[in-house]
């Protein structure tokens, strides 16, 4: 797989697959989008998010995350849309289930990682309010934009920690209960989809190293926020699974 940074005239103009991404950051939306893209061998060009230009906003839509536009075919921006588009694209590998049962169990994990309310939504929250704080996470004027933005109440600092423990609680037990199995994936016995999006989540816990991704030292250091709770509930285990999909099936380093 490949894929160039190009102008939004390039990309609006051009033909082909097309992809719009935060730039500079290794979001886990972009990057699990990036990453279904490279184990299915899908070309494609990126463009960084520019939220003051009326060209992109007509194209792709007012996502702030990730957005897969196909020739001339409407702009995919959810996880699951951007997901099953590549899937009609490039059915092999499939990154779904055959098996019922395990497809419904991975779509159903699968949203606890990136939904509204989620693994990664709670823990921007987490971020949001360290930050608002002055206490570690994001950067006081960013903090103060996210929560705006994305609309973190500001009384619910608690129930986004008790999420995050609650979804990383659950990944773990099936997790190891996979390895027990004799399966290093989180739902039979190949990849799919949920490994990248655990892969990609725990950059929001604990970033790949420098060599491997390459950021801004602040977010960099709002990422690796500290909390008791959060860090009992980070099971090595998430992150040694981590590691395993990056050597054998995600590319690195990261193209941010």
């Amino acid at each position: 797989m490949a894929f160039d940074y190009v102008s939004v005239d390039e990309a609006v103009d051009a033909d082909g697959l097309r992809m719009v991404v935060v730039g500079n950051v290794p979001s886990p939306w972009g990057e699990a989008a990036k990453g279904i893209l490279h184990v299915k061998q899908l070309n494609f060009k990126a463009v960084r998010l520019d939220y003051e230009n009326p060209r992109l906003a007509e194209w792709a839509g007012s996502s702030s995350g990730p957005v897969l536009v196909y020739n001339d075919e409407r702009p995919r921006s959810g996880w699951t849309e951007i997901l099953l588009l590549a899937e009609r694209l490039a059915p092999n590998p499939s990154l779904l289930p055959e098996n019922a049962t395990q497809r419904a169990l991975m779509f159903g994990f699968a949203h606890e990682i990136l939904a509204e309310g989620g693994l990664c939504w709670s823990r921007r929250g987490q971020l949001v309010y360290a930050g608002l704080r002055e206490d570690g996470g994001f950067p006081p004027r960013v903090a103060d934009y996210l929560s705006r933005k994305y609309g973190y109440p500001p009384d619910a600092e608690s129930a986004a920690t008790g999420r995050v423990v609650s979804i990383l609680g659950a990944l773990a037990t099936q997790l190891r209960a996979q390895q027990a199995a004799g399966s290093h994936y989180f739902v039979g016995e190949s990849l799919t989809a949920l490994d990248i999006y655990s892969a990609v989540a725990m950059a929001l816990f604990r970033p790949l190293p420098p060599e491997q991704c390459a950021m801004r030292e602040s977010t960099r250091a709002a990422f690796g926020l500290s909390n008791a709770q959060t860090d009992a509930a980070l099971d090595p285990a998430l992150l040694e699974h981590r590691d395993r999909m990056y050597a054998q099936h995600l590319e690195l380093p990261l193209s941010l």
